[in-house]
């Protein structure tokens, strides 16, 4: 989206405090459009899929001094790309104008004659605290905030704090920036007349599936931040509100906080069982295993639909057919008035439900989602002499076709669809099981148990997978699990994407 004239546009962009979820429709808009997107170590990398596929996007993370480019080189690299007309999204963490250095970029613009807006976030000094369970105003104890910098040392000559007065001050006290500073931040607030036992709390990754939080008093939060290995980026609160903290807990109380687990589902229909694994508190790791993609041979599916008038029934076996269906129908200028005269047939309620998203109601929808149950519901059927089509997937299992025709039914069985090997992710996945830092790992198909038994070298699998919990969705991906190797240790009683991540909640319950 190049800007019209010679320059284009730049936005300085809050991109929240870690959770994506966080990130303000405006903030979200502006990525979608940009030509360049130029963002932060505490901005959400999760906030990248958003950007378009033409975008340029450019990682310059300044961590614990290590600057992948110095703030005047970031200067120089905004004015740059909107000086060539482009449209720049600048992505930072938490708020740009709270400790974001928000304001020298945008004086940097000013002086290049270059358009620009601000676009508010949710600063960690906020969000983190309320991950955490701490209101930073409450009736009972304050109604006032102050927010300070931690980077600061708070024992140099010319400090800009003046520490008697916050240390005097009855507002909740939230320093960002300061685990580093933390036992000089503590002395000087004692030193300046802060009781030593006023209740203080550090939160560290906060909004995070990584967030770890600990409490004490200005007194003992050295020794206690200390020993929990808390360091940066972290944000710090002290104040009476603190002791809310435990009542209050509801991020980090979730059953499956503190849970990293893999998602080996096609990218493209990760994102339901990532949400839901998330809301539960889990940490989630995509590394698809399997690519769906239409078959190599379109002909059948072309020539089943040429002659949709001579079968009776049509049955989906999973959402992939139904989509692969549709589109191969439309594509021939087809809609579904052809299918009027069809009875249907839908495995799981979701393939039922993507099949009424096209306006058609199943006829039969088993109770159990698998071929065997299909065959069971057919049995109450007239099937002697019926014509069936089976759009399914080119590797499906050969049960459903195989017991229809013991019926007496013609089926005809045509690839819809076919699973690809995805290696991309192979690397991520291989460096996590090295790493130990797995606990759990999900499959939704057979697909994708075979492709990422296939990225696990076999030299390395027995010592890859010790400890890691396994979690099927049925007991046909389960089966193929345990044939290749995997222990198993959960199988949803409920074969859907709901029902795999409540077996998980109970398994950890």
């Amino acid at each position: 989206m190049q800007s019209s004239g010679n320059k284009g546009k730049v936005y300085l962009i809050g991109a929240g405090p870690g959770d994506p979820g966080l990130i303000t429709i405006k903030g979200k808009e502006c990525i979608e459009r940009a030509d360049v997107v130029i963002y932060d170590y505490l901005a959400s990398p999760a906030l990248l899929k958003y950007a378009s596929p033409k975008a340029e996007v450019i990682y310059v993370g300044k961590k614990g001094g290590d600057h992948t480019l110095s703030q005047e080189g970031i200067n120089a690299l905004i004015v740059d790309k909107a000086k060539n007309g482009l449209s720049v999204a600048r992505l930072k963490g938490g708020d740009p104008f709270i400790f974001g250095r928000g304001g020298e970029e945008a004086m940097e613009l000013i002086a290049a004659g270059i358009a620009f807006e601000i676009v508010p976030g949710v600063t960690s000094a906020i969000a983190a605290p309320a991950y955490a369970g701490i209101p930073l105003t409450h009736r009972q104890f304050t109604s006032s905030v102050s927010i300070i910098t931690g980077h600061e040392d708070p024992l140099k000559q010319e400090s800009s704090i003046d520490w008697e007065l916050i240390a005097k001050s009855t507002s909740t006290l939230v320093f960002l920036m300061g685990v580093k500073n933390l036992p000089q931040i503590t002395q000087q607030l004692i030193r300046y007349g802060k009781p030593s036992d006023t209740p203080i709390a550090i939160v560290r990754w906060g909004t995070t599936p990584k967030q770890k939080s600990v409490q004490g008093t200005l007194e003992t939060i050295v020794k206690i931040a200390t020993e929990a290995n808390i360091k940066s980026p972290s944000v710090i609160v002290v104040g009476g509100v603190v002791t809310l903290k435990d009542k209050m807990k509801w991020f980090e109380n979730r059953p499956l906080f503190g849970k990293r687990i893999v998602v080996t589902r096609a990218r493209e229909q990760a994102s339901d069982l990532v949400y839901l694994l998330s809301e539960l508190g889990a940490d989630c790791i995509e590394c698809p295993t399997i690519k769906v993609v239409p078959p190599e041979d379109h002909k059948p599916l072309d020539q089943a639909i040429d002659q949709i008038k001579s079968y009776t029934w049509i049955i989906f076996t999973s959402v992939n057919g139904v989509l692969f269906f549709f589109d191969k129908l439309f594509e021939k200028k087809l809609d579904v008035r052809v299918l009027g005269h069809l009875k249907t047939a839908s495995i799981g309620p979701a393939t039922a439900e993507k099949l009424l998203s096209y306006g058609i109601k199943s006829d039969i929808v088993p109770e159990s989602y698998r071929a065997e149950s299909v065959v069971e519901a057919f049995k109450k059927e007239h099937m002697n002499g019926e014509s069936v089509l089976l759009p399914r997937a080119a590797e499906a299992r050969p049960v459903l076709p195989v017991e229809l025709r013991k019926m007496g039914a013609q089926v005809d069985e045509v690839k819809t669809y076919q699973t690809e090997l995805v290696e991309n992710s192979a690397n991520t996945l291989l460096e996590n099981l090295g790493t130990r830092t797995i606990d759990l790992i999900t499959f939704t198909s057979s697909s994708t148990v075979k492709n990422l038994r296939t990225l696990i070298p076999d030299e390395k699998f027995e010592d890859l997978m010790e400890g890691i919990t396994i979690a099927c969705i049925g007991p046909i991906t389960a089966d193929t699990a345990k044939d290749l190797g995997f222990s198993v240790h959960i199988v949803a009683e409920s074969y859907t994407i709901p029902g795999l991540c409540e077996a998980i909640e109970r398994y950890y319950n």
